[in-house]
């Protein structure tokens, strides 16, 4: 990438964002060493120490908090000033990092892949792969240029667009009384043998605090952190799951679903994106195409394992 500015002010930036040398290492992918190094060499040209070590970390020295918003703004200009001059001929060039859920896999990885090759064949993909909770760290450290996540509410925040909406299911053996009905209302869970995600997890976040709205206690029978786990224990009699309305397990001969209502239960599957991390040509260009992409696949949407 076309430098403007000197990349140790770059590394500045991203200790003083994460507070931390090791969690700056672990999102450039470079060794813990080589920043201290460089930092070092940026305190010495600058005559001043920039940060201070804590227990936990280190911080913005007074000169450091001073001078870190402008040298940020200079380093978005330097940025964005560096991609016009790539791309002055109106192509996209260059590494755009993306995350997908488990379950986007099937539904986005190859047709993004052949959609940017052609399209934009000097954009280089990187994928990534992780839980909601995963990726949107790894935006929040700047690690992924955008990224799927999941949204358990319903409101909407600016520059991030929903890119699909699914209701969810209880899920049973096929045979149980419960989850042949059509619907099954959201006090019926009270004291059911219930199969849901380990802490921290947005959707177990969510039935908490609907629980205590309703004013029933849930029973978390197992914690298990993918649906294919809840799958196999719903089988072998582990109690009930509650799974996007459309998945696959609702056609499997072992299971029975019923949507939840009263309240009835949407998960949101959203595009976010870092700000961390330059938004150039290339990952405009990407957006786009994954909303296209969504676009022309929305049907399949709902055969998709969104966790």
């Amino acid at each position: 990438m076309l430098s403007i500015l000197d990349s140790k002010w770059s590394l500045f930036i991203k200790v003083a964002e994460l507070g931390s040398l090791t969690h700056a290492a672990a999102a450039l992918n470079m060794p813990q060493s080589v920043i201290s190094r460089q930092i070092g060499v940026l305190e010495r040209e600058c005559a001043s120490r920039l940060f201070r070590r804590t227990g936990r970390g280190v911080v913005l020295t007074d000169i450091g908090r001073q001078i870190f918003p402008r040298v940020r703004a200079l380093i978005a200009q330097a940025d964005q000033l560096s991609d016009d001059i790539r791309t002055s001929g109106g192509q996209p060039l260059g590494d755009v990092r993306v995350g997908l859920l488990p379950s986007a896999i099937t539904l986005y990885a190859g047709r993004l892949f052949r959609a940017a090759g052609e399209r934009y064949p000097k954009v280089r993909l990187h994928f990534t792969e992780g839980s909601s909770v995963q990726l949107e760290d790894w935006l929040n450290q700047g690690r992924l240029d955008l990224s799927l996540l999941l949204r358990e509410d319903t409101r909407e925040l600016p520059g991030e667009p929903t890119l699909s909406r699914v209701s969810l299911s209880l899920i049973g053996p096929r045979e149980d009384p419960i989850t042949t009905q059509r619907t099954v209302e959201f006090r019926q869970l009270a004291d059911l043998p219930l199969i849901v995600p380990g802490e921290p997890h947005l959707l177990r976040a969510r039935l908490d605090v609907l629980a205590m709205q309703h004013q029933i206690k849930l029973k978390v029978h197992v914690e298990a952190d993918s649906i294919r786990l809840q799958e196999e224990i719903v089988a072998a009699g582990g109690g009930y799951a509650i799974v996007a309305a459309t998945t696959p397990v609702t056609s499997l001969s072992r299971f029975s679903a019923a949507l939840i209502v009263n309240p009835e239960l949407h998960r949101r599957v959203v595009l976010s994106t870092t700000l961390l991390r330059p938004h150039t040509l290339a990952t405009r260009a990407v957006t786009k195409l994954l909303q296209e992409l969504t676009s022309a696949t929305a049907e399949q949407w709902g055969a998709a394992e969104l966790v």
